[in-house]
């Protein structure tokens, strides 16, 4: 039997990221970008202005002072996206807004409150005239061309993360398009007699399918592109027949059929059809758990078999699928964040297996604590809703008593954690 790290190297191994699209940049939040984004422009492209004032020359306006104001001529107006119309000499200035381009000639920007045009005790003696009441130094309140980023600059290095800040610094470029690795399409199938779809009317003996959207979901927040092909029976025709209707997809995720049951089949129909690599790993919950190459027509799609059991499947979902997602989005960093915490309750390991316990973790006088939130059977998916975190105990300690510390792989980040 396997240790998940070797289970999840044998599935890794088989992977590598898909191949670069380009795609819209509304799309592209959360995708990784395939290759560098380099300018081709300055940003900002001219001198311009910080600030809504006047544009004067510094050397002007040196002694400029409340008592002692310095009288220019305004000579224009010139708003964002416009050019300005004259180049400025000794004595004049030019009213300007913020984001426009410095006029020629011009070295600094005297904001409005900062001159007669913000004040009620000092008039301006002509229509075309305005008094400075401060002094300026050379640049001030003036952006510089290229400040931000310069033609020929490597603006996203290939590999990073897109998030709102760099789609925005790539809009600003110019680019309505960028390349990134293509998401895995992801087929999700479940598959066993007793269960059905919700929504629909529920017979004695039967249960409802929370694999399906479970896994879809984890799909989701992964980066793939989930698509639920509904449920396999328990019968070798039945999800062969489901198998083979899959088309298009870079990853197939089954739940149940996979332990040692006399209807646990999937793991018997990717041998008929394929190879199976290894079929249970040393975990808890999460044991029984295939791995292999689907043949179809013109390709060997890759198949993981998760446990039925709702809280395995996600647990197991968690070690191996996750990160085979995230590898084929072209993400670095594959693995969850841990923590160190100290444990609330005792986690018990009679088997020598490696337990995902389901933990709360937050955060008490900057110490980071974890606390079981339920029974921990496999089939408690309550308990697996309310964790944010899974507690290790490694295979080789029968238990983590309360009190001592436990490593904690973090599913989501809440206020309480911080």
């Amino acid at each position: 039997m396997l240790n998940v790290e070797e289970a999840l190297e044998q599935i890794l191994d088989v992977l590598e990221p898909l191949p670069i699209t380009n795609i819209s940049i509304l799309e592209a939040d959360g995708m990784v970008l395939a290759k560098n984004i380099i300018s081709q422009i300055d940003i900002p492209p001219l001198d311009n202005s910080a600030m809504d004032g006047y544009a004067v020359k510094s050397d002007n306006v040196q002694n400029a002072s409340p008592s002692l104001p310095i009288a220019l001529r305004v000579v224009g107006t010139t708003a964002a996206g416009q050019l300005p119309f004259q180049s400025l000499v000794d004595g004049h200035s030019v009213r300007i807004m913020t984001g426009a381009p410095i006029p020629l000639g011009s070295d600094a920007v005297i904001p409005f409150e900062e001159t007669s045009d913000n004040s009620n005790e000092l008039n301006v003696t002509s229509n075309n005239e305005v008094l400075i009441l401060h002094p300026a130094f050379q640049g001030k309140n003036i952006r510089q061309a290229g400040q931000d980023v310069r033609k020929g600059d490597k603006v996203i290095t290939a590999g990073t993360v897109l998030r709102p800040a760099h789609i925005a610094l790539i809009a600003s470029l110019g680019k309505s398009k960028v390349a990134v690795h293509r998401p895995p399409v992801v087929a999700v199938l479940a598959t066993g007699d007793e269960i059905t779809k919700p929504g629909h009317q529920l017979t004695k003996g039967m249960i409802y399918d929370s694999n399906s959207y479970g896994i879809a979901s984890s799909i989701k927040e992964a980066g793939g592109k989930p698509v639920v092909v509904g449920i396999a029976r328990d019968n070798v025709d039945s999800i062969e027949r489901k198998l083979f209707e899959i088309k298009d997809c870079d990853l197939i995720i089954t739940s149940a059929g996979v332990s040692k049951g006399d209807f646990d089949i999937v793991k018997n129909v990717l041998k008929k059809n394929g190879a199976i690599q290894f079929h249970s790993v040393r975990m808890k919950p999460g044991k029984p758990l295939a791995f292999g190459l689907l043949e179809q027509k013109n390709s060997s799609v890759p198949l993981i078999g998760l446990p039925g059991n709702p809280v395995s499947a996600l647990v197991a979902f968690e070690q191996f699928c996750r990160p085979a997602i995230r590898l084929m989005s072209g993400h670095k960093l594959i693995a969850r964040t841990t923590i160190n915490a100290v444990l609330d309750d005792t986690i018990d390991n009679p088997d020598g297996r490696r337990v995902y316990a389901r933990v709360h973790a937050y955060k008490k006088k900057d110490v980071y604590h974890a606390s079981l939130t339920g029974e921990q059977s496999s089939n408690i998916l309550s308990a697996m809703g309310k964790a944010n975190g899974l507690a290790i105990c490694p295979e080789n300690k029968t238990s983590i008593n309360a009190g001592e510390d436990v490593t904690v792989m973090m599913l989501y980040w809440n206020a309480e954690v911080f």
